[in-house]
């Protein structure tokens, strides 16, 4: 997948106009995490739903398997092949719906199953992210937080997809959970050869998931860094900033 001179141009009152995304070009290979990080309305997750297609950017190209997706060109396949894993996981999911319904959802849209192949995929979703099938009848209302994104990060490997667009899908979690959502993608990359978009503030979290970093800022990219030099070896200033900025954990050392 290709992003090329990406632009997002909102129109404000009184004919002002704010720029989100700023001429914002990278590649990702096939199997492969490209995090995305930066300071709140640095972009960051505008260009995440401009690589979805949930909106249409002002300029600029998606390029996805050789083919121009960015203007309404999305056959089915390509919404199916790009997925999105959200930031809120109670907000994500339809508080109507029952697990199970939600994970038909996406199957029913992608393929043509019988009524009893969808349940045997959705017990099967379940099991991928770590969940039982006693939960296929509940609402998101009843489950936690960290079991909501659970659901979500499975109605997202429901299509089966190439590339998935990770939202800070740790952000609204405790430190624990975080983790163990964290060590799950990881987990379900290996095993399902997928790419992900990886978009966080959190240096740490898009140090450990990611190869490649895009450092955002005012919705350009000020660095594009490796994951193993961004702590020790940031050449550009902002960058050099956010990892100062970062909160370290010092350990008292106790001779006894």
């Amino acid at each position: 997948m290709r992003s090329i001179g990406l632009r997002m141009e909102y129109r404000l009152k009184g004919g002002r106009t704010f720029v989100a995304v700023d001429d914002v070009s990278f590649s990702l290979r096939r199997g492969e995490t490209l995090g995305i990080v930066g300071e709140s309305g640095s972009g960051k997750t505008t260009i995440g739903k401009i690589v979805s297609g949930i909106i249409v950017p002002s300029g600029g190209r998606v390029v996805f398997n050789g083919i121009d997706i960015t203007h309404g060109n999305r056959r089915l396949e390509h919404k199916r092949a790009i997925q999105y894993i959200y930031q809120d996981p109670y907000s994500a999911l339809n508080p109507k719906m029952r697990v199970l319904d939600i994970l038909r959802e996406p199957l029913r849209l992608y393929f043509y199953l019988s009524r009893k192949d969808e349940d045997r995929r959705a017990i099967a979703l379940l099991s991928d992210v770590g969940l039982g099938e006693e939960i296929l009848s509940r609402y998101p209302r009843e489950l936690s937080g960290g079991q909501c994104q659970r659901v979500g990060i499975a109605r997202a490997l429901a299509g089966n997809p190439e590339l998935i667009i990770c939202d800070e899908p740790t952000s609204a979690l405790d430190m624990t959970i975080q983790s163990q959502i964290v060590e799950l993608l990881k987990s379900l990359q290996r095993t399902k050869g997928c790419s992900y978009l990886f978009i966080s503030h959190s240096l740490a979290v898009v140090s450990d998931m990611s190869r490649d970093i895009l450092v955002m800022r005012e919705g350009r990219v000020e660095e594009r860094i490796l994951a193993e030099d961004l702590f020790s070896h940031p050449l550009n200033e902002y960058t050099k900033a956010l990892v100062a900025a970062t909160p370290r954990v010092y350990a008292p050392y106790y001779d006894i």
